[in-house]
């Protein structure tokens, strides 16, 4: 399996499938699963404690990419040892072909921490949007065997109480792993040394952390490279509808109240809007805390929705108006400009 990267032995992925549910997402049968892992080795490339084989994300994402391509036509030997990035560009090569979306490409982030690993164990919603990795180790423990192949985006470090031993620690495991970002849970801590965190460029939360805020630490990581720490991009946070009418469009639909005996079409073309302008204007609020931030999100969503939802509302009142209404947006870009004018 070509996994994006290859951990240390106590490293423990997370999320991690078994072979009925990869049948479930990938539309293949179990047999024809196991099948290919004899013959191709796509298999699953974590094994538990007990010796059950389950499967990694990467391994979930590269099946679904090579059952995409299968159902399409291509030979399963003429593929099983192409890479993940590979197989990617074959899918959009194919175009509207395939019907598969391609694995969104997920942040890394490393857990280390005995009682760390248990509260995940316990809230694995947190961790759902990113590959994660946890070493159920503490870390006055000897990590020196610790390394991993690939790139990490956080590193989330179980910490009882900071002191310059620990301080120590961490800086020498964050350059061990070279991770720019590092998240440091304690349990105790004074001004002192949440001051000498931020001094090594490092954040601090108490532990245990409440989940939506953890979750709201990885869904900015994507986002952190391109904005400010500590100011926030909410249009970031939220995969938004497209737009479907534009404001000429909108424009020309409030125009057919005298087509019609009733005025809904300016009703709803008003509503849309204003619905238009709040939902750009919500995505472009910025926030310090992660509160804030929170809220800020649910509302653009909300926006977001309300205004698909009328956008629906609109195309059932224009669907046996199509000729008057291309004859009235095709006069109002005039008209747009004259108003912008005046």
């Amino acid at each position: 399996m070509n996994a994006v990267a290859e951990p240390s032995g106590i490293l423990e992925p997370r999320p991690l499938y078994g072979i009925g549910t990869v049948a479930r997402l990938t539309g293949l049968k179990p047999d024809t699963l196991r099948v290919w892992e004899r013959r191709y080795g796509l298999g699953a490339s974590y094994k538990s404690a007990t010796g059950r084989r389950q499967y990694t994300q990467s391994d979930l994402d590269h099946l679904q990419l090579i059952a995409a391509l299968v159902a399409d036509g291509t030979r399963i030997g003429e593929i099983a040892s192409a890479e993940s990035k590979t197989l990617a560009q074959l899918v959009k090569a194919r175009g509207d072909r395939i019907k598969v979306a391609l694995p969104a490409a997920k942040s890394t982030v490393v857990f280390v921490g005995r009682e760390l690993c248990h509260w995940l164990d316990g809230h694995q919603g947190c961790i759902s949007g990113v590959s994660a990795f946890m070493v159920r180790e503490t870390l006055t423990e000897q990590l020196d065997e610790l390394t991993f192949d690939g790139e990490i985006d956080l590193l989330v470090i179980e910490c009882p109480s900071l002191s310059a031993s620990r301080m120590q620690a961490i800086q020498a495991l964050r350059a061990r792993l070279q991770v720019g970002k590092v998240l440091v849970l304690y349990r105790y801590a004074n001004e002192r040394w949440l001051e000498e965190l931020e001094r090594h460029d490092a954040s601090g939360m108490e532990f245990p952390p409440e989940p939506a805020r953890l979750a709201f630490e990885f869904s900015r990581l994507k986002t952190a490279r391109d904005t400010t720490q500590g100011q926030y991009d909410m249009g970031e946070l939220v995969q938004p509808k497209d737009r479907t009418f534009t404001d000429e469009e909108l424009i020309a639909a409030g125009k057919l109240k005298s087509l019609l005996d009733c005025e809904c079409p300016k009703h709803i073309a008003d509503l849309l809007m204003a619905l238009n302008h709040f939902e750009t204007y919500s995505s472009e609020c910025s926030v310090d805390n992660w509160r804030d931030a929170a809220v800020h999100s649910s509302i653009y969503a909300y926006t977001n929705q309300a205004r698909w939802l009328m956008e629906k509302a609109l195309k059932a009142v224009l669907e046996n108006r199509g000729q008057e209404f291309q004859q009235l947006l095709a006069e109002a870009p005039a008209t747009t400009r004259g108003e912008q004018g005046r």
